[in-house]
């Protein structure tokens, strides 16, 4: 069994140097949650530039969905690299970006007859999908909820809505976006408890923001996480999908599903909206896609992606070595990658839900796949969040060789690549456990 050795104070001396160094040269707007200087990885596993070797529960922010250094990514990467980097896909055409476009279109729900544009990253595919849907429809605003994350460029970051500060100075930002409150059951704004609130955050939407503040008509689309990332890993009850479709449905409003933390196998499906079996309209894909490398897409039926050359395009999107790195994730995730996921999310949940009885301040468990989260309160009554607490948390696995961010105003995500086993699960919670062990709230 594989585990953490940490040989060295936390951070090393070589580390301590490049610190020093990132200090001076780096925007302090990066958000670094403790000092990992990261070297090289393998699988689940990642060495810093001192030698120290970490249990990496984060795959780069939900990103290297297959493992660091999965050997057929590397051989696909390394092969398309030696025959063709970029010629630019507004311009040229690729076989690779059309292969992948075809698998996309076979594996997002709802048929064939479907269209994708390629970028770069989740913010750019949900700015591709703000403007398409408001193409599209022919109409200015949109919806999004509090507690959204979608990205920091100026469209994303209209919808965004999860801390103040990624806004702050920034205003003003693109005009015609309303937010709502997101089915966060632990925490429901209108102090009702599921089933017996009938969705009122549902019914907010057309009782109130219909009514008051926006027509329904004029609304061109609702933007959404099916499971809220940034915000917590926060997971709708059953039927909040539905009854958030049927609402699109009765106004002619797009459905818009930000998949780009919870898409490409995560959650156990290959996109999480699929737990609802419900469909989106348009949904947005990143991080995962490409195992690392730099990929985005947002994928619609052809028939509502149907705008002309130059209305949107991207220099760098879809680019083949990405392309390349994308066909074998996928493939991976479909030959067993994704039932995996489900099954080591079992495990998690498990051994957290232990760990929930066991201590008082562990609020609520939440999740699917392996995308998990565990909310820190400081007692189950008032239910008050302990960021601080949580950060400890965090800082003290990093430094047993575990590592861990934190979600939402008080939550620690669980979100190690999809290849994790048995055995490291065991292990990342066992650290967990040891650290909790010390924590001692009021």
């Amino acid at each position: 069994m594989q585990k953490p050795k940490i040989i060295t104070k936390l951070p090393g001396p070589k580390a301590q140097r490049i610190l020093r160094k990132d200090k001076k040269y780096i925007s302090p707007s990066y958000t670094r949650s403790y000092p990992a200087v990261i070297e090289r990885g393998e699988g689940c596993w990642v060495w810093d530039v001192d030698g120290n070797k970490f249990l990496d529960f984060n795959a780069g922010i939900a990103v290297c969905t297959t493992g660091h250094c999965h050997p057929e990514v590397v051989e696909a990467i390394r092969k398309q690299a030696g025959t063709l980097i970029h010629m630019s896909g507004t311009d040229y055409y690729y076989p690779l970006q059309t292969d992948l476009a075809e698998k996309l279109a076979e594996i997002t729900p709802g048929g064939m007859n479907k269209r994708v544009f390629f970028c770069n990253s989740g913010a750019e595919a949900v700015e591709g999908a703000f403007k398409l849907a408001r193409y599209a429809t022919g109409r200015k605003n949109v919806v999004a909820f509090y507690g959204a994350f979608h990205g920091r460029t100026m469209g994303a970051l209209s919808l965004t809505a999860s801390k103040v500060i990624q806004k702050h100075k920034f205003g003003p930002l693109i005009a015609g976006v309303y937010h709502v409150p997101y089915a966060y059951c632990y925490r429901c704004v209108y102090h009702l408890e599921y089933p017996g609130c009938d969705f009122a955050c549902v019914n907010y939407i057309e009782d109130y923001l219909f009514k008051k503040i926006v027509p329904a008509e004029e609304v061109a689309a609702i933007f959404v996480e099916p499971i809220q990332g940034e915000g917590g890993y926060i997971v709708p009850p059953p039927g909040y999908f539905n009854k958030l479709r049927a609402l699109c449905d009765k106004y002619g409003i797009l459905l818009v599903a930000d998949e780009v933390q919870s898409g490409m196998g995560r959650t156990g499906k290959m996109f999480a909206l699929e737990h609802w079996e419900v469909m989106a309209d348009i949904y947005c894909v990143a991080k995962g896609i490409a195992s690392g490398l730099p990929l985005g897409a947002f994928i619609s039926n052809a028939g509502l992606m149907n705008w002309p050359a130059g209305t949107h395009a991207s220099t760098f999107g879809g680019n083949p070595v990405a392309c390349a790195s994308a066909l074998v994730t996928i493939k991976l995730l479909e030959n067993g990658l994704i039932e995996n996921a489900c099954k080591m999310g079992e495990l998690i949940l498990k051994r957290l839900e232990a760990l929930q009885a066991k201590y008082q301040f562990i609020g609520d468990i939440r999740g699917k796949g392996l995308m998990i989260a565990m909310e820190l309160v400081e007692d189950s009554i008032s239910k008050r969040p302990i960021p601080d607490k949580r950060n400890s948390i965090v800082y003290q696995c990093f430094e047993k060789g575990l590592l861990l961010q934190g979600c939402g105003e008080s939550a620690i995500r669980f979100s190690p690549p999809l290849i994790v086993t048995e055995e490291e699960v065991n292990v990342a919670m066992d650290i967990l456990e040891s650290v909790l062990a010390g924590v001692i709230v009021k």
